[in-house]
């Protein structure tokens, strides 16, 4: 059955089972968790309260008010910007900021949590690798590692790396705060002095931000898995937060999952994970430095793998069979906090052939060629002439506004929904404003349609004196997930 949430009629968001109740001769709905239950009301990440569920009455305001909107991009498919709607949502009172909304909202920002969904998706795969190895070389039917197995793991450790690189790529932007990032660096130009604690509690809430999206977005999986190794890549091991539920990893453990720049040296000159991997970059990885600025040309396979799943629109992941947690999957087999509804999965009737979202494939690591190091070595890189341009759908001041009196909009609106049906009628006849007037409503569908046509006159003469200016030799490529991109 549908639910209907059209109205002021909020949705049943409980999970839980029906029973028949002896005394009362009636059925009745047991809930699996009670909301009242603080341990169950919220998630703690780096000391910070997110929620962790929502009331049917919190379900249907953040519906009808904070959700994306049905006029944006991609509206049906799971991307970046839903996930980073719904933490904006769940976030603490503190978190809701003008500076850190902006700063979460910004292009950068954004390719940044793209690349962070990239890397931990690999990640975690790796983690149960190690995990099983670990299991099968104890205990009495332990095996033998093979040369060629040491081999296969070197090639894993160094995949990863070029994921963590690309991360550090995005990441860079933001710390040198050029551009839209400068008035977000903690150095104030005017003053010559650095705002040490401002920047201290900002990149905390950005960090916390950063663990619930990848959280969200990897089907909240391995939570502290992500929170550890997230903490670890921005901080260091010096200033990590241990905790009991964290993993424990072995030095060759480590050395698998770290890489081989990680080092750990005294923490007065200890530097992020994130920048090690920017220090020495090896010749044959350097274009991984162009990824979404230039169309790589060249013969390295392993190069135009990691290109094409980043420049790929998250939508779109489905058409190169690339998986990346819950990006890219329809939005009508997820309920409102983005779980996996599986009635609604059975009813689309997937199957190991069928199944385009990999929803019931097992993600894998793919087995490596023992050789690909040394090809790779041999592979040839040309000049490019083709460069990628961006065009981000912004942030509204409305949405914007909205998010600032989150708190008060959610109070205001719960009030209104437990208002008495009869009361709410009365308030309905004594209205007299009929809502917008009919050329209004034309004028804003055909403000809608232009831009999600991308025909507005004036982008497109842009687009074609910077594509057909024989002096700059740059054509428009088409590209990623929130960010769209002529062609």
């Amino acid at each position: 059955m549908k639910r209907i949430y059209s109205g002021t009629r909020a949705p049943k968001y409980h999970s839980g089972k029906w029973y028949w109740d002896k005394k009362t001769d009636s059925l009745k709905f047991e809930v699996d968790n009670d909301l009242s239950d603080a341990m169950e009301r919220y998630i703690e990440t780096n000391g910070f309260k997110f929620l962790r569920t929502i009331t049917p009455e919190e379900e249907l305001i953040y519906r009808q008010k904070f959700a994306r909107s049905e006029n944006t991009f991609d509206y049906d498919t799971l991307i970046t910007a839903d996930v980073l709607e719904l933490v904006i949502f769940l976030m603490p009172k503190e978190f809701l900021t003008k500076r850190l909304l902006i700063f979460l909202h910004l292009p950068a920002v954004n390719r940044l949590f793209h690349a962070l969904n990239i890397y931990f998706e690999y990640f975690l795969r790796l983690v149960e690798l190690v995990l099983i190895r670990r299991d099968e070389l104890n205990g009495d039917m332990a095996q033998i590692q093979s040369e060629q197995t040491i081999k296969m793991k070197r090639i894993f450790s160094i995949y990863l790396s070029q994921y963590r690189m690309l991360v550090a790529r995005n990441y860079s932007v933001i710390l040198k705060g050029e551009g839209d990032m400068a008035k977000f660096h903690h150095f104030n130009q005017s003053s010559q002095v650095s705002a040490t604690i401002k920047d201290k509690w900002f990149h905390e809430q950005f960090l916390a931000v950063a663990i619930q999206i990848v959280w969200i977005s990897m089907h909240r999986r391995a939570y502290n898995v992500i929170e550890m190794e997230m903490n670890r890549l921005f901080r260091s091991e010096h200033f990590m937060i241990y905790r009991p539920e964290y993993l424990k990893f072995t030095p060759a453990e480590k050395s698998l999952l770290y890489g081989r720049k990680n080092k750990v040296v005294n923490y007065r000159i200890q530097i992020s994970p994130l920048i090690q991997e920017l220090e020495n970059v090896p010749t044959e990885d350097l274009p991984i430095l162009w990824i979404g600025e230039r169309k790589y040309r060249g013969t390295d396979i392993r190069i135009a793998t990691i290109e094409l799943e980043f420049i790929v629109p998250g939508a779109q992941l489905h058409l190169i069979d690339v998986p990346r947690g819950i990006m890219g999957h329809p939005k009508r087999l997820y309920d409102t906090l983005l779980n996996l509804n599986w009635p609604a999965v059975r009813g689309e009737h997937f199957s190991l052939e069928n199944d385009p979202y990999h929803i019931l494939r097992q993600p894998y690591l793919q087995i490596p060629n023992i050789d690909d190091t040394n090809i790779r070595k041999m592979s040839k890189h040309y000049e490019h002439f083709l460069n990628l341009y961006r065009i981000y759908e912004p942030y509204s001041s409305h949405m914007l506004s909205m998010c600032l009196r989150r708190d008060s909009i959610v109070s205001s609106a719960i009030a209104d929904v437990n208002v008495d049906i009869y009361k709410r009628c009365e308030e309905d006849l004594e209205r007299t404003s009929y809502g917008p007037n009919v050329d209004q409503l034309i004028n804003s569908y055909f403000k809608v349609v232009s831009r999600l046509r991308k025909s507005v006159k004036h982008n497109a003469d842009d687009t074609c004196n910077i594509a057909l200016r024989p002096s700059s030799k740059k054509h428009m490529v088409k590209k990623t997930g929130d960010e769209h991109f002529f062609n």
